[in-house]
């Protein structure tokens, strides 16, 4: 007899849990139900809820010249059922993705599946490659498992990610993903057409087929899901627990992973990527089931998510037609309101989390100070280089010749207009790739972790929020920096503001400026969406990060703003040096935390600010600057500080130059070169910091 004792059973469900499930279930479908009635009184044409009850009774009538059933069949049902199909499968991929991780800010968002999803599509409309909605489905789910993968590998999902590493990696992805996509959108307008719009969410469907051709896929995915249920259950006790009681836990990891992304990937087939549906309706049901004990089991809990995903899906797109009205709504994808509520939930949950120390730490060596000195040097000869290939380089390659007629205001006619083009372009970069790397450097050095940035905190998204209110808006174009730093601070004061309750505590700080870029970023697009048609690609050129039209007044604010922060943090080195170590440490050597942390926070959101105005909004560089010059010249801020600025000019200002030169007339933002530049430092940085957490 073998002495390997027998699984215990797998816990069982009462019969009085199981009824008071399925009444939640019943009331949920039910809400989904009324809802998706009223949704369908709502439209562009004049048929309204008596039209549609006279149909249901046999009526056959017109209203406006146009059949009542043409209108039911070919538009709103579509829309309905596209609302209830898409709901469904987020909320059930969303679930799964949280009981997998046991972490509560997983979604397909935040572990870039949608990313990942929405880049393979868009890159086989951009080859021009027609594919029905199968074969769009499957290259969505390759592209979606794909980026979970990554993601999933980078923070370690089999011990159950820590949040802020989750969600920075995540974001990273989703970022790097995002650029590619926004660059194969600019480089191919023509088979490209309509998919930034497509690309916020949208509902709008031609007719029934799609809808119907998805449904069985979402059903497998469900069924699936369901008969994890119990697996998962057991596995929410920890893995050496679950393999004690018979589950297999690697294989049932990747089922569910499979199965989470084959319902993200048709979802985005059939109406793009719906933002955070995925987040919300499971932390919803998940917080519900605190008082519904019911729900907390899977077999409840899965399909509970499904249906209010539905709710959620088919709530903001009937409250968005409510508020402006079906005709005005009916340019708005249905993503930007969830993109909004999603952001409002992982600042809910950032509120909640304690803050357990997870963010990971940068481990450098000590460097000598000749060191020191010798990176300084190579980083400006460098930057002096970039700066002169800068302003020779582009579709009418110069000679040094030429610079030098220019400078003496003897340059032929072509020559001068190409300089005093690039001149400004190459200046803004400079500066605003200076002014990112020292607010980098600063936000990294306050909340303790080399991750942190101020693109990720959505500092920058707000400045660029201001800038697009200006623009749209139609008001006058000197009010962009002052809209643009106003909006920058407020983000970050709103920021500070959630983030000192209970405490400044860095991660906490770091989850609440990740949901409020989103929802930042969400308003930018309604925005942009909502203005004249002619002007959006401009703006959307603009909010990818370019120097393209900047002029020399656009480079004097940021100047202005770098002159004067400089000084101000390298005066404050030492309380960088003592708050970078960890809580405690400043208050034994007399700095006042909150306060100094405070101060210096304010002095990176300024200068994040100030930076749009001269390059829009460009991410990484306030990642990747500090990091390189902590790993060159060690981790004291006096020789940090010179160092990052002069890298992160160098680095904007060589991707600047690479997107007017590499396809050159054509022109890649300098903000998508620097993001698919900067991500995979990012996540090699991702990986090594976990790799040395493991090795400890």
């Amino acid at each position: 007899m073998s002495d390997t004792p027998a699984p215990r059973p797998l816990p069982s469900i009462g019969l009085g849990r199981g009824a008071s499930g399925a009444a939640v279930l019943v009331v949920l479908l039910a809400v989904v139900t009324v809802t998706g009635l009223w949704h369908l009184t709502q439209g562009t044409s004049g048929v309204g809820f008596r039209d549609l009850l006279r149909y249901l009774l046999g009526a056959r009538e017109q209203v406006g010249g146009v059949p009542v059933e043409d209108v039911l069949t070919g538009s709103r049902l579509p829309r309905v059922l596209a609302g209830v199909a898409v709901g469904v499968a987020l909320g059930t991929a969303g679930a799964l993705l949280q009981s997998i991780t046991r972490n509560p800010l997983a979604s397909p968002d935040t572990l870039a599946v949608t990313a990942g999803a929405y880049l393979a599509l868009t890159a086989f409309a951009a080859a021009g490659i027609a594919i029905p909605l199968w074969a769009s489905g499957a290259v969505a789910f390759a592209g979606g498992l794909l980026a979970a993968g990554l993601v999933l590998g980078l923070v370690g999902a089999a011990s159950g990610a820590a949040s802020t590493r989750l969600i920075l990696a995540g974001s990273a992805v989703a970022m790097a993903l995002d650029a590619a996509t926004a660059m194969t959108l600019i480089l191919f307008k023509e088979g490209t057409t309509g998919l930034y719009a497509w690309g916020s969410g949208s509902l709008a469907q031609l007719n029934l087929d799609a809808a119907t051709r998805a449904a069985p896929v979402i059903a497998l995915g469900l069924v699936v899901a369901l008969l994890l249920a119990r697996r998962l259950d057991v596995l929410g006790l920890g893995d050496d627990a679950a393999a004690s009681l018979g589950v297999p836990v690697r294989a049932t990891r990747i089922l569910t992973v499979l199965a989470a992304v084959t319902l993200t990937a048709i979802s985005v087939t059939l109406a793009g990527p719906l933002a955070f549906v995925g987040l919300a309706a499971p932390v919803a049901v998940r917080l519900a089931a605190g008082r519904i004990g019911v729900l907390s089991r899977h077999a409840f809990l899965i399909p509970a998510c499904g249906l209010a995903g539905a709710l959620l899906v088919l709530l903001a797109d009937v409250v968005l037609r409510a508020v402006l009205g079906a005709q005005a709504a009916a340019s708005i994808p249905t993503g930007i309101p969830t993109s909004l509520l999603g952001a409002v939930v992982i600042v809910i949950l950032a509120l909640r989390l304690r803050d357990l120390g997870t963010a990971p730490r940068a481990q450098v060596a000590v460097r000598s100070y000749p060191r020191f000195l010798a990176v300084v040097i190579v980083a400006a000869v460098l930057l002096a280089a970039t700066v002169l290939v800068g302003l020779l380089a582009g579709s009418l390659w110069l000679r040094t010749g030429d610079l030098a007629l220019w400078l003496q205001g003897t340059a032929p006619d072509l020559i001068a207009r190409a300089l005093d083009d690039r001149a400004p372009r190459v200046a803004a970069a400079v500066t605003a790739g200076a002014a990112l790397a020292l607010a980098g450097t600063v936000v990294q050095g306050t909340v303790r972790n080399p991750l942190a940035e101020p693109g990720i905190l959505g500092i920058t998204a707000g400045a660029g929020l201001g800038a697009v209110i200006v623009v749209t808006s139609g008001l006058p174009l000197p009010l962009l920096v002052v809209a643009a730093v106003v909006t920058g601070l407020a983000t970050f004061a709103l920021i500070a503001l959630l983030s000192c309750r209970g405490g400044f505590l860095p991660d906490r700080f770091l989850l609440i400026g990740i949901g409020c870029g989103y929802a930042l970023s969400s308003t930018s697009t309604f925005l942009l969406l909502r203005a004249d048609p002619y002007d959006t690609p401009r703006i959307f050129t603009w909010l990818s990060g370019t120097t393209y039209g900047r002029t020399f007044d656009d480079v004097l604010p940021v100047a202005i703003v770098l002159l004067i922060a400089t000084p101000c943090v390298a005066a404050m080195r030492r309380q960088l040096d003592l708050l970078a170590v960890d809580e405690d440490t400043p208050q034994i050597f007399g700095v006042r935390r909150e306060r100094t942390r405070l101060l210096l926070l304010t002095i990176a959101a300024t200068l994040a600010a100030v930076s749009v105005i001269a390059v829009g909004v460009v991410s990484f560089v306030g990642l990747v600057a500090p990091h390189l010059a902590r790993a060159l010249t060690g981790v004291r801020h006096a020789r940090v500080i010179p160092a990052a600025m002069l890298l992160g000019a160098l680095l904007v200002a060589a991707a600047d130059t690479l997107g007017r030169t590499l396809i050159a007339p054509s022109q890649i933002p300098a903000g998508l070169m620097m993001a698919l530049l900067g991500a995979p430092y990012f996540i090699w940085l991702l990986h090594r910091s976990r790799t040395s957490a493991g090795g400890r």
